[in-house]
């Protein structure tokens, strides 16, 4: 109960939180509490160099997505092929592994503005080669592969080095709503990139995609260059490291048990309950459906993510972390059990949009952890780890998931995935009691 300050102007009789002239029995609104409902965004209001980078980072990650759509559309006007199309994906996912601890570790070492302004010029760069080549009608697809490649190696270097600044920017406090705001990005870019990036490429071609792609870096790069210099800070006691390494990176995450927690709990999710894999065939033999119907299946995670960052204001008054995590990717593992039992299109897709919403918010809390749980000098390394087990995690999920298919079936790869997912957390939940204990007030390794 609120009680009354002494000095109110309180009128005698008067109800109380009524203003005078108010008609008895009506209370004033109070948006302020309706709108804890939506996104958080107080670090943008608060923090210019952060309103600047999540501004900067969301334009250039929509561009990203416009200009991976283009690249796979020109490698197919030029060869025809679907299994050259699907190359691309290769020629992208296995650099980003491969530079992404490397990346973090070189976030550790420098400074990371710095790297940050290289790595964005170098993708800028990169989106100007494939203008060039689509403007001169270079079908060459080694070309395109080629630079799909080095993309990836720029961004799994850009990345850590972006993200590990975000809590020098903002008090840690505000760090569950600066990461629901990434991932707002991060799912509209995924979402809204491809779209705009079909619609450029069939009215103005391949070039224009990279264009608007090379404008839009513009603002990451000066959101970069307007940012402090933002060298690691070495933790208390400790000689300020001349070069980061990945193995004590790694080290690192083995030894403390919260941050270990939160990979084994997105893997669990990732490679025990990840469908995506058996949409086309779940599509035909459960619902008689097309390619449409792929494409509603494909998008409703991503719908659900979206939704889940819009109405994310609640997260910032959480401080069990690790319980949180542990429940979202349960609800993510019963969801997606749900959706595997379900012969109803329009329930599946909302049973999926719910494990979307539900990946989204562990997510978030991992996200949170990682950063104001890990030392300044170690967060680079850490962030070049996430970046390995994001993009490692969903494809071993969909081998698993291909493999229990062929093996049983589509029902029992789904509905069974998610269920062992659930047994996994209810695993972790027993083995590590600490984890559940994890308090944001006061953020232990």
């Amino acid at each position: 109960m609120t009680t009354l300050p002494v000095d109110s102007g309180q009128q005698p009789g008067q109800e109380p939180g009524r203003q005078p002239g108010q008609r008895p029995g009506r209370r004033q609104p109070r948006p302020a509490r309706r709108l804890r409902l939506l996104a958080d965004l107080t670090p943008l209001r608060d923090s210019a160099d952060f309103r600047r980078l999540w501004c900067g980072h969301t334009v250039s990650w929509v561009g990203q997505q416009m200009t991976a759509l283009a690249v796979s559309l020109q490698v197919y006007a030029i060869t025809g092929s679907t299994f050259s199309v699907g190359l691309v994906g290769l020629f992208s996912l296995f650099p980003l592994i491969a530079a992404g601890l490397f990346g973090g570790a070189v976030a550790d070492t420098v400074d990371r503005r710095t790297l940050g302004l290289a790595t964005a010029a170098g993708l800028t760069a990169l989106s100007v080669v494939l203008a060039t080549v689509a403007l001169l009608d270079l079908r060459q697809v080694w070309l395109l592969y080629t630079v799909v490649a080095l993309q990836s190696v720029c961004f799994a270097m850009n990345n850590p080095a972006r993200t590990s600044m975000i809590p020098r920017l903002l008090p840690k406090e505000q760090l569950p709503a600066a990461n629901a705001l990434a991932s707002l990005t991060t799912n509209i870019g995924l979402m809204g990139g491809p779209a705009i990036g079909g619609a450029v490429v069939g009215l103005w071609g391949y070039q224009a995609a990279y264009l608007i792609d090379v404008v839009a870096f513009s603002g990451s790069l000066y959101a970069m260059w307007r940012l402090p210099s933002m060298r690691p800070e070495p933790a208390d006691g400790q000689a300020v490291r001349r070069r980061a390494s990945v193995r004590d990176g790694l080290r690192f995450l083995v030894s403390r048990p919260n941050l270990r927690v939160t990979f084994v709990a997105d893997l669990a999710a990732m490679i025990l309950a990840h469908p995506r894999a058996l949409f086309p065939a779940v599509a035909g033999l459960w619902y008689g459906g097309d390619t449409k119907t792929v494409g509603l299946l494909v998008a409703a995670p991503a719908v659900g993510a979206v939704l889940g960052g819009l109405f994310s204001g609640w997260l910032g008054r959480i401080h069990r972390h690790g319980l949180a995590i542990l429940l979202s990717v349960a609800a993510w593992g019963t969801a997606v059990a749900v959706f595997g039992l379900t012969r109803d299109l329009w329930l599946g897709l909302l049973f999926l949009a719910l494990a979307g919403c539900a990946d989204s918010i562990s997510a978030i809390f991992r996200m949170t952890m990682m950063q104001a749980a890990t030392p300044d000098d170690m967060r680079g390394r850490l962030q070049g780890v996430f970046i390995v087990v994001v993009a490692g995690g969903p494809r071993l999920g969909d081998f698993v998931a291909g493999t229990a298919a062929d093996l049983a079936s589509p029902s029992f790869a789904v509905a069974g995935g998610g269920a062992a997912c659930v047994v996994a957390v209810v695993l972790i939940a027993a083995l590590c009691r600490h984890f559940i204990r994890y308090d944001a007030r006061s953020p232990q390794p």
